[in-house]
């Protein structure tokens, strides 16, 4: 500490009015700097793949490393390319990074695309993925040109896959097509949709609450042409700030590349010839029959499912002015006439919930 402490002194800029500061010493070994402040993330980061993706490893070795990878992805302010000040001369160039700089993302698909990958394996790497994806659209634009749909939707195969790896694939699935509307078209094109009905009836309670939610999240419209970021996004903080490739500035700019309303919208209409029936109609049933669920199927009802199902309903009518059939508005004024009118138990307002039943009567 007092080495640190030391360093900074020497280093830190005096003031001293209009003289100019002191040049930057360029003599400073990075060794000694990775001794008093630990290894760059950057590079813990390509030790912690290099053990992964190595199938001379033990499982142990290689799952430890994922996480290890998880966890310095959550952590190091990626997003907005930060440059930790106490290290500005020497270290910038690892902070100023991201997966696709660090040659990443394609080692960790080809990770999760494996048929020898066991599945405790994909399961980390599908957590890995997801945390990347999460609201930093560079990441999720370089990780499409992967196709990494397929892949991802068919770790939701509760045939193949247990229920860790079937949620995990599902964050990852949020992650990549949240505000993203490029990659919910390229669902549209290779007919992904369709893998949302099954999750519906998935018999982990997990993977249905985040299937509806993820749906419900698809359809927010963006309002009056403009896009909004939440307060998690990572936009410039005025407007002569710099954008950073990996910032929602771009979105705020162009509305039309954050917004999936209208795709999702089209796709929970559209009749399905294999089913005979719509998206839509599967999220009506999974409301009013829900199959049962548990490791034994011993469950039948979920008040989380229930509220998120509800809430999507609500966005669909009232938020975005769709329009059920007359099957689907039955079949809901069924299921709101026998259930008493406790509106915490439905996750909607009484004002909210007055607007969905106008929507279905």
């Amino acid at each position: 500490m007092q080495s640190l402490l030391r360093w900074s002194v020497e280093n830190s800029t005096p003031n001293q009015g209009d003289m100019p500061p002191p040049p930057q010493r360029r003599d400073i070994d990075p060794g000694i700097i990775d001794h008093i402040l630990g290894k760059p993330d950057a590079q813990l980061m390509r030790e912690a793949l290099e053990i992964a993706v190595d199938p001379s490893n033990d499982e142990d070795a290689r799952m430890a490393a994922l996480d290890d990878l998880e966890m310095l992805v959550e952590n190091i302010d990626n997003a907005n390319g930060t440059v930790h000040p106490a290290a500005d001369t020497v270290r910038s160039s690892y902070w100023l990074t991201d997966l696709k700089k660090l040659n990443m993302w394609e080692p960790l698909h080809l990770l999760l695309s494996a048929a020898t990958t066991t599945d405790p394996l994909k399961t980390q790497t599908l957590w890995v993925i997801g945390t990347a994806l999460q609201n930093n659209p560079a990441a999720q634009l370089t990780y499409l040109t992967l196709d990494p749909l397929p892949a991802i939707l068919s770790s939701l195969s509760p045939n193949s896959n247990s229920a860790k790896t079937r949620s995990k694939a599902m964050y990852a699935l949020s992650g990549l097509l949240k505000h993203n509307a490029q990659a919910v078209r390229q669902l549209s094109e290779t007919d992904g949709w369709h893998t949302f009905r099954s999750a519906l009836e998935d018999s982990d309670i997990g993977v249905r609450r985040k299937a509806a939610f993820l749906l419900n999240s698809l359809l927010m419209p963006t309002s009056g042409g403009t896009w909004s970021a939440p307060a998690d996004m990572h936009t410039p903080l005025s407007a002569n700030a710099p954008v950073h490739a990996n910032s929602h500035a771009s979105m705020v700019s162009d509305p039309e590349s954050a917004s999936t309303t209208s795709a999702t919208m089209e796709a929970l209409q559209r009749e399905s010839r294999t089913e005979g029936s719509s998206l839509m109609d599967s999220l009506v049933s999974a409301l009013v029959e829900p199959v049962p669920f548990g490791p034994d199927g011993e469950c039948e009802k979920d008040t989380e499912f229930q509220e998120n199902l509800l809430r999507l309903f609500h966005t669909f009518s009232v938020q975005c002015s769709g329009t059920f059939t007359d099957v689907q508005k039955h079949t809901l004024r069924s299921f709101l006439g026998s259930t008493e009118p406790a509106t915490d138990e439905l996750g909607l307002s009484a004002e909210e919930l007055r607007a969905l039943q106008n929507a279905i009567a």
